[in-house]
């Protein structure tokens, strides 16, 4: 009896029942909207086995299922054992699909085994987390050794980019939250703002050209060379900085004036100075200032002033400063490979999304179409919505893959802006609980998965979120434990009781 009532206590305290409470909340908040977007059309009822809410009534049972056998019967430290083996499993599946699956919208990432379809992508995630917290937490591994870091780089980097094969662009993006990941084991910040940068520069070259990309690029590095505390007199550096950056922004309209002085000059000769004689020609344009771009004139200052600073960089030995040069030219070559990638790397259905985020281009029956309708959806549910299955976008069906990858515009229509809240701070809690779940185990294994876990839920929320209200272009990704789909609730699902089972299995001791 007294054994009984120990073991009742230790499962009370080592189990995080505010995490399984957020995902019942949320694997049931999703289940009612994948109903209300699908009810006009198909089921007669909730649970009718035809309809997809059906469908998703048996993958939770499952789901849950699968929960309980992982958190009370699989041994816990299996999972490292086991890391490696899963990890290569997986990673030839991935491969595998790509030549066996049919083309689902351009993308080969699905295995049909009759009426069930299995996308090895999203269990990609899962060992990736595994293997990646069995390499962090080995013996004498420091993140800051370059041989280290590239190893746990291309773990992410391996199953990423096959992904990207398949035409998964979505998915791939969320292997670039283990960034956090490292970056809470060691890695350099710099590393984060790298990344950054390299997305507004792709995203900057776009938009405005590679003018704006160029002093974005020269303006934050030399920003960083300034407040790193490599200079003796940083509040002169920063004034002669400014200044610099100040001209430079001018340039385009110092070149304009230029050009505009340049032909009325033209015009006075003809008009005024010079009389031409019977069959006599001559060409009175000053036709090399118009040929003179923004780009030419950066390119040929930065052609001017980088041998003086390597010059510099050798004489004092400034490694920082070496860096940021590297770092400078990389960055010049990101911004003139721009529309190479994006005209040859991405595909047409890709780059159109893209040119619609960015304002490229309107296309709102279109490209634009999804993300035009998911913002009427939301936007028309003011402050408390339309209330459960009144959302006339959601009834008459006029946002495509609502169950899916839109779910989210269903709660905004019907639940409003309340709604939308509720859900994105259970989101929160749950990533923060996890977290605060992970820096509390003493085991490095389970405060590196745990991270993980939180990393790849966060991935998905923002692109998802941000992707249903125009913040982000369409790749098709699912809401964790919202959308429809028995492959992204059973990972998820999966992906968060190991971490659990993990956390019991040290809590349960103390």
């Amino acid at each position: 009896m007294i054994e009984s009532i120990g073991n009742k206590r230790s499962l009370k305290h080592s189990i995080d029942w505010v995490v399984i409470g957020i995902y019942l909340a949320l694997v049931f908040i999703g289940w009612i909207n994948i109903y209300a977007s699908i009810h006009s059309t198909e089921p007669p009822s909730i649970f009718y086995w035809g309809a997809r809410s059906g469908k998703q009534f048996v993958w939770m049972l499952t789901s849950f299922g699968l929960a309980a056998i992982i958190l009370f019967l699989i041994p816990p430290r299996w999972w490292e054992g086991l890391s490696v083996p899963l990890y290569l499993l997986v990673l030839g599946l991935l491969v595998l699909v790509i030549f066996v699956s049919k083309d689902v919208k351009g993308s080969h990432s699905w295995f049909e085994l009759g009426p069930v379809k299995f996308q090895p992508a999203e269990i990609s995630k899962i060992t990736t987390s595994l293997l990646l917290a069995t390499v962090l937490s080995m013996q004498g591994f420091k993140m800051t050794r370059i041989k280290d870091f590239l190893k746990a780089a291309a773990l992410i980097a391996v199953p990423m980019l096959v992904i990207i094969a398949e035409s998964e662009t979505g998915s791939a993006l969320v292997y670039a939250g283990f960034i956090f990941v490292l970056y809470r084991e060691g890695l350099s910040g710099w590393w984060l703002g790298a990344v950054g940068l390299v997305i507004a520069l792709f995203v900057f070259t776009l938009f405005s050209g590679a003018y704006t990309s160029f002093l974005i690029l020269a303006g934050v590095l030399y920003l960083c060379y300034v407040l790193a505390g490599e200079v003796k007199k940083p509040g002169r550096m920063l004034l002669a900085g400014i200044a610099g950056m100040v001209f430079l922004i001018f340039v385009p309209d110092i070149l304009g004036w230029v050009s505009s002085l340049a032909q009325a000059r033209m015009e006075w000769m003809r008009n005024v100075v010079w009389v031409p004689q019977a069959g006599e020609t001559q060409d009175l344009s000053w036709g090399f200032v118009t040929e003179i771009t923004p780009e030419s004139v950066f390119l040929v200052l930065t052609a001017i002033a980088l041998p003086v600073l390597g010059a510099y960089t050798l004489r004092k030995r400034e490694f920082f400063l070496a860096a940021l040069i590297g770092v400078f030219l990389l960055g010049v070559g990101l911004v003139f490979s721009t529309d190479y990638i994006f005209d040859n790397v991405l595909q047409p259905h890709q780059r159109g999304r893209i040119e619609v985020l960015l304002g490229i281009k309107e296309d709102l029956a279109g490209v634009g179409y999804n993300v035009n309708q998911s913002k009427i959806a939301i936007g028309s549910g003011g402050l408390l919505g339309k209330g459960f299955l009144q959302g006339t976008q959601t009834t008459y069906g006029f946002v495509p893959e609502q169950s899916t990858d839109f779910i989210f515009c269903t709660i905004g229509e019907e639940w409003g802006f309340v709604g939308c809240l509720i859900v994105i701070l259970l989101y929160a809690f749950l990533i923060v609980r996890i977290i605060l779940d992970a820096e509390d185990c003493r085991s490095a294994f389970t405060r590196v998965y745990g991270y993980c876990v939180a990393a790849c839920i966060f991935m998905h929320l923002f692109i998802n979120i941000g992707m249903t209200v125009g913040l982000m272009p369409v790749i098709g990704i699912p809401l964790p434990l919202l959308s429809y789909g028995g492959s992204s609730l059973w990972a998820f699902t999966i992906l968060i009781f190991i971490f659990l089972a993990l956390y019991r299995d040290e809590k349960k001791y103390f």
